[in-house]
């Protein structure tokens, strides 16, 4: 909420007035490009950050010149396009559109948001911006939306080569009788639109219904007073990249990072004394940070990781570079292929250098900033280029390596896992990226970010997410000795991820109790009040993320083998020990039935509560 405050005030002030914002795609492969731009793989975290981001942009009240229009995007299900590949079909039941899909979007709406993005995608045959039911059964009628819907960018045009148009005439008729309100780049409606009414193939009171939606909107945001109130050059001048923003995105950026592994204590490292070699691809880049989409960012502006570690440290540290490989060379934008580096490894005997007799080695690697985004899905997760060849030449003469991973999308590294004692997701921070990274690295801030994504051991598990079903072959218990072979899993390869979602570790411990459920049963309408005391065990003051899952054991469809229902952040001082209390309602329980209803279902569920998705300990209760 706030990352998206900062947003709304500094584009307001620059004169836009609407955002195709936030992403609420809920995203389980990661060869998917456009992962970055969203909360993950769950629907209840996706339905959180949705709703704040909402908040952020549109503040309480779209008349103040620091609120834009905020619009929830895409209606609905791209997010899990087959095989990853960007703009693909599709393919889903009503289950998952209705407990995966739908969420986010109604957890938007509940926000006020005023703008819906249709999606590119099609689902049972029908594109989504020709979808009646998408659009006009469930958003407007079901749900009852007021604002309006837009399409993807030319995605009416695009209902031609889908093959339910045959022209653009055809396709202006499918949208907006669909009930898409406003044409995105296709021209269709402003080239058709009056001939089909006048044809009588369109009534106009869907052209009304149309109109009203977007000029409701624009009065809201008082543009028929003055349609030029957002754009202020003096008040731009004063709040874009001011220090109060820049600070809160170095706050908002740290808070993001996620410490996967820190064997031996390796972090944080002194700033007082020693030699730190800043090593790798990324360690100097100030464009990477800045990610995919950037909007308007001024190329090469972020502050580098090199940067950050040379403005933390003191004089008595030295600070050794070498860049080793670029992992992309040529031309490099966000229309444009990335041509990756397999072949130049120049610079690895500089690296390898730089890395010799240091105390410590921060080495920045992943993905470039155009390696994730849209149209950038990829077959191939794993270092590209010759990233992962470099890092072993420098753990060759330096085991005291810590991995700075630089990344849009979660990665598949179990080299990387298993060589490096510490390892840090940092995803794209922005422009604060170099110093949040080293306020995290030395220490001067806990790492307390927790996965929204799940890391696999190898691109075959795609898609993969904590959330699965059981199947009717689960592994075999252990009693029944060697296990056989037919059973849901991979003869080559753990079915787990190699880092689960919710993980995140801290530079201090954190010990749970066994959760206790108030009551054994929970009647109709009531409430459920899950108690765990969670202590900082450790000698650092800490954060930590308290989760908690459900599981319905027997149900009309079908269950999840967890489902995350809440989550709590509790600041701990050293030996600090609290109590959480979380509370499930009927709401929490329900379920799409088998009869097609939103329905708590009686029965047993069994309450998991811990610091991830894997690392929970359980109790039970009943709903009568």
């Amino acid at each position: 909420e706030r990352s998206a405050r900062v947003a709304a005030v500094e584009a307001a002030a620059a004169g836009l007035h609407w955002t195709f914002a936030p992403m609420v795609d809920v995203s389980r492969d990661a060869r998917w490009g456009r992962v970055m731009e969203g909360a993950g793989e769950d629907p209840y975290l996706g339905s959180v950050v949705a709703a704040a981001r909402v908040r952020g942009f549109q503040g309480s009240d779209l008349g103040e010149l620091d609120t834009v229009a905020a619009c929830a995007k895409h209606f609905a299900g791209y997010g899990l396009a087959e095989a990853g590949r960007d703009y693909n079909t599709v393919d889903i039941s009503e289950q998952t559109l209705r407990e995966v899909v739908f969420p986010p979007f109604q957890a938007a709406l509940d926000a006020g948001v005023v703008t819906v993005m249709n999606a590119f995608n099609e689902i049972g045959g029908t594109p989504a911006t020709s979808s009646v039911y998408l659009q006009r059964e469930v958003l407007k009628k079901e749900w009852a939306f007021d604002g309006f819907v837009v399409s993807d960018w030319g995605s009416i045009g695009e209902l031609i080569p889908h093959g339910v148009a045959a022209d653009a005439r055809h396709a202006a008729l499918l949208a907006i009788t669909a009930g898409s309100d406003m044409d995105m780049e296709s021209n269709a409606y402003a080239e058709h639109l009056e001939e089909l009414v006048e044809a009588g193939e369109v009534d106009v009171a869907l052209i009304d219904d149309a109109v009203r939606r977007i000029l409701a909107i624009k009065l809201r945001l008082g543009l028929f007073d003055d349609p030029y109130r957002y754009s202020d050059t003096d008040r731009e001048a004063s709040l874009v990249l001011s220090d109060e923003h820049l600070q809160a995105a170095r706050e908002v950026a740290r808070d993001s990072i996620v410490l996967l592994k820190n064997e031996g204590d390796v972090l944080p490292l002194s700033k007082k004394k020693g030699v730190i070699a800043v090593i790798g691809p990324l360690a100097a880049d100030k464009d990477t940070p800045l990610g995919s989409w950037r909007g308007r960012a001024i190329t090469d502006s972020a502050v580098s990781l090199l940067e950050g570690v040379k403005a933390a440290v003191g004089p008595d540290v030295e600070v050794r570079y070498a860049q080793g490989a670029p992992i992309a060379v040529g031309q490099r934008n966000f229309v444009a292929e990335l041509t990756i580096n397999e072949d130049d490894r120049s610079g690895f005997p500089e690296a390898v250098e730089a890395a010799r007799g240091a105390d410590a080695v921060l080495f920045a690697f992943g993905e470039e900033a155009f390696q994730s985004g849209e149209g950038r899905s990829q077959v191939d997760i794993g270092l590209a280029g010759v990233q992962q060849d470099l890092l072993k030449a420098v753990l060759d003469v330096n085991s005291n390596v810590v991995g700075v991973l630089m990344n849009g999308r979660p990665l598949a590294l179990p080299f990387e896992a298993e060589a490096l004692p510490s390892l840090l997701v940092t995803w794209h921070l922005g422009s604060q990226a170099g110093h949040a990274i080293a306020d995290v690295v030395f220490g001067d801030h806990n790492p307390s970010g927790k996965l929204p994504v799940s890391f696999p051991r190898h691109v075959g598990q795609m898609p993969l997410y904590y959330n699965a079903k059981n199947t009717g072959r689960p592994a075999p218990p252990p009693a029944l000795g060697p296990p056989l072979v037919f059973w849901s899993h991979y003869t080559d390869s753990p079915n787990s991820a190699l880092f689960p979602f919710g993980h995140g570790l801290s530079y201090t411990t954190f010990d749970y109790s066994r959760p206790q459920a108030a009551t054994k049963t929970m009647a109709r309408g009531g409430d459920m009040k899950i108690s765990v005391e969670v202590t900082n065990s450790g000698e650092r003051a800490g954060v930590e993320v308290a989760q908690l899952y459900i599981r319905d054991l027997v149900g009309s469809t079908t269950r999840p083998v967890k489902e995350l229902k809440a989550f709590e952040r509790l600041s701990l001082e050293p030996g600090e020990s609290r109590e959480v209390v979380f509370t499930l309602t009927e709401k929490d329980l329900a379920v799409y039935t088998a009869g097609g209803v939103w329905q708590a279902e009686a029965g047993d569920f069994e309450v998991f509560v811990g610091g991830s998705s894997t690392d929970v300990q359980a109790t039970q209760f009943t709903l009568r």
